[in-house]
């Protein structure tokens, strides 16, 4: 199953995306938004309601939202491949780096990413999203994936001067419109290998970032036992596993997103966000 928020006569709603990836079947009658959804269990219930309905909309001739409209938050982990932890110069770490994103530091599939006036530094990361289903505390993590409703692509877009400001990343993660995150969500079972499924980067076309979930030095049972330990994780929770090595600050000379760029963050058997760059 996929499932995806969207506007509908300039109002938030959400539904079903067909098997062909094409259209889009509402199901905002049987709950008000997927974080609604998920809170009462019912992503099975509105498969059941929807079951041989045709699409109401198409995907390309609608305007997509962030897959969780109203997160109650959204945790991002750095350093979480080693190729990346190598090319900024960083130790190995003890424990997975987390910190936080807020909701209006998101755009979705199709909408511009904005490049902030005050910096050119606007930097890509890929990343697959968990999308947490099921309420906990102190989860561990051979039972992590029960609390997982399931995975999006994520662009944790990075102003990387204002992220440098301090030893603290927040500044440099929340301008508005700066973070991708879609264009839908897929459940688990869409998922054949986890461990095998590609993070990639495009940049007009251009590869520049590519590993699989597996290369993760924290796998996703231990992000969940860890963040679920210092705060309860509710549905609707979002959290950005980590990005591969290759992005643009890194590389020489650097490469940063610019006005006009596109820019896909692939998730392998889940979807591609695609967004252009625009200036503020």
């Amino acid at each position: 199953m996929r499932v995806a928020s969207y506007l509908v006569d300039g109002q938030p709603a959400w539904g079903l995306v067909t098997a062909d990836g094409k259209g889009l079947i509402d199901a905002t009658g049987v709950f008000p938004t997927v974080k609604a959804a998920l809170a009462a269990g019912g992503l099975e219930e509105v498969q059941r309601s929807l079951a041989g309905r045709s699409a109401d909309r198409t995907v390309d001739g609608t305007t997509l939202l962030p897959v969780i409209t109203d997160p109650d938050k959204i945790l991002c982990v750095g350093l979480n491949y080693d190729d990346h932890r190598q090319e900024g110069g960083h130790p190995e770490q003890q424990y997975p780096t987390f910190f936080t994103r807020f909701a209006n530091s998101q755009v979705a599939h199709g909408q511009p990413m904005i490049k902030p006036a005050v910096s050119d530094k606007l930097d890509y990361e890929a990343e697959l999203a968990v999308v947490i289903g099921k309420a906990g505390r102190h989860i561990p993590a051979e039972r992590a994936f029960e609390h997982v409703a399931g995975y999006a692509p994520y662009n944790d877009g990075s102003v990387r001067d204002w992220q440098r400001h301090t030893t603290q990343f927040t500044p440099g993660k929340n301008f508005v419109g700066t973070g991708g995150f879609g264009p839908w969500m897929s459940t688990p079972d869409e998922i054949r290998d986890l461990g095998a499924v590609v993070v990639e980067a495009r940049l007009n076309g251009a590869v520049m970032q590519h590993a699989t979930v597996a290369d993760m030095l924290f796998p996703i049972p231990a992000l969940i036992a860890y963040a679920s330990t210092f705060t309860e994780l509710v549905p609707g929770d979002v959290i950005a596993t980590g990005t591969p090595g290759g992005v643009g600050s890194r590389r020489t000379p650097p490469v940063w997103m610019k006005a006009g760029d596109v820019i896909e963050i692939e998730i392998g058997g889940v979807g591609t966000l695609r967004n252009t760059v625009a200036a503020e």
